[in-house]
């Protein structure tokens, strides 16, 4: 029987008890993505048209509920490669077909504790460190323990620790690319409000306690502080958000390395017009693989180019100067939460800062009743790292 079993049989009685209150909330959404890769290096394209689909159910009573969900991704159009499946004889997009169980997790709820048992969800802070990987169709869940507790007014503390990671590759997950990757994870983030901003302080132990993912070589521990906040400058609002992080070898790892996290980004919001710009650097050691600043639990479609460069730190780090601007409107006739948004970006190794390449990365949204769509493309132009690539997506949510 699975700690995650374990954990839910042992808080069961108490919900037990409380039956006669249960109200029952059903979870349901739906994507259809179509996507397109051009890759200078490889004979074809890859196109990819998915359809991922999510339902489950929430059952409340009183600070009590628990919470099943079930997702799959189709598939329909397959001429890509999906990492698991085939030759790389295409470009890859990491949307495998798949079959799971995303969420089966219990949660009691009071104004002091909030603490979540079994297979979740987790995103912390802005998912530079722990996310839940929404872009990509299978997702990323944990099973874990989490507690949230507010002891005190703007106060919070938040304590996970995971056994397992579920990873992207799904049911077919194998070698490298493991269904599930386990290990002794441990995430802490205190944090307070300030006049600034939220100010915290953070601790990610992250063990990849796998000899087939890279040699326990994405084992590490990370420990920084961060602070993000917004402030009103005239009819404008100003929104920034500051980081830094220590790195080193954790567990198994057999590398001897530290390294250093940076990140500053300013973004204005003129109501309807919007621009902003950050600089993140992801430090480097020694210049030996795998001894530069990692992030392997991350959102990290969220950083460095929608192209998907740099998912891995290179070994010399990288260093991404970007800049935004876009505009907003609330509604277009019946179109609600109209965007558009165009990014560049600057890519530069932290070593010796040779030219790594640049990218341009453009989006277009809108949302009609229950559906959202959206159209993105990205273009990374290469110099020293990596190939020349495109990428375009179209994309429908629906969400019940």
């Amino acid at each position: 029987m699975t700690r995650t079993h374990i954990l839910l049989l042992a808080l069961a009685p108490a919900g037990v008890a409380h039956a006669q209150d249960v109200t029952l909330k059903p979870l349901g959404e739906a994507r259809l993505r179509y996507e397109n890769v051009d890759q200078d290096g490889l004979a074809a394209d890859a196109d990819a048209l998915t359809l991922r689909v999510r339902a489950g159910v929430e059952a409340k009573a009183g600070r009590w509920s628990a919470l099943v969900e079930g997702q799959g991704n189709l598939a329909i159009i397959d001429d890509y490669f999906d990492g698991l499946h085939g030759g790389a004889t295409r470009p890859p997009i990491a949307d495998p077909d798949n079959i799971a169980l995303a969420r089966a997790q219990v949660r009691y709820a009071s104004p002091l504790v909030t603490l979540t048992t079994g297979r979740q969800r987790i995103a912390l802070d802005d998912e530079r460190f722990v996310g839940a990987v929404p872009f990509r169709q299978n997702g990323q869940s944990f099973d874990a323990v989490r507690a949230e507790v507010t002891p005190a007014k703007g106060v919070r503390a938040d304590l996970t620790y995971a056994w397992s990671v579920r990873t992207i590759w799904g049911i077919d997950g194998a070698g490298a690319r493991q269904q599930a990757v386990s290990g002794d994870n441990l995430f802490g983030n205190l944090s307070v409000a300030t006049p600034a901003g939220r100010l915290a302080a953070f601790a990610y132990l992250v063990d990849q306690d796998e000899a087939a993912v890279q040699g326990f070589r994405l084992s590490s521990q990370s420990y920084g502080v961060r602070l993000d906040g917004n402030q009103p400058v005239g009819k404008a609002k100003v929104a920034y958000q500051f980081s830094y992080a220590r790195q080193s070898d954790w567990h198994r790892n057999p590398n001897d390395y530290a390294a250093d996290y940076w990140l500053a980004d300013v973004a204005v919001d003129l109501g309807g017009p919007r621009v902003g710009a950050g600089y993140e650097i992801l430090g480097a050691d020694n210049g030996t693989a795998l001894t530069s600043f990692q992030t392997p639990l991350a959102t990290g479609f969220k950083y460095q180019g929608w192209a998907d460069k740099f998912l891995t730190t290179p070994p010399d780090g990288v260093r991404d100067l970007y800049a935004s601007a876009g505009w907003g409107w609330k509604a277009v006739g019946p179109l609600k939460g109209v965007t558009l948004q165009a990014v560049y970006h600057d890519y530069r190794s932290d070593r010796a800062s040779r030219s790594y390449g640049d990218e341009i990365d453009l989006l277009a949204s809108a949302k009609l009743g229950k559906v959202t769509a959206s159209a993105r493309y990205a273009h990374y132009d290469a110099d020293t790292f990596a190939t020349d690539t495109d990428k375009f997506w179209l994309q429908l949510d629906w969400t019940l």
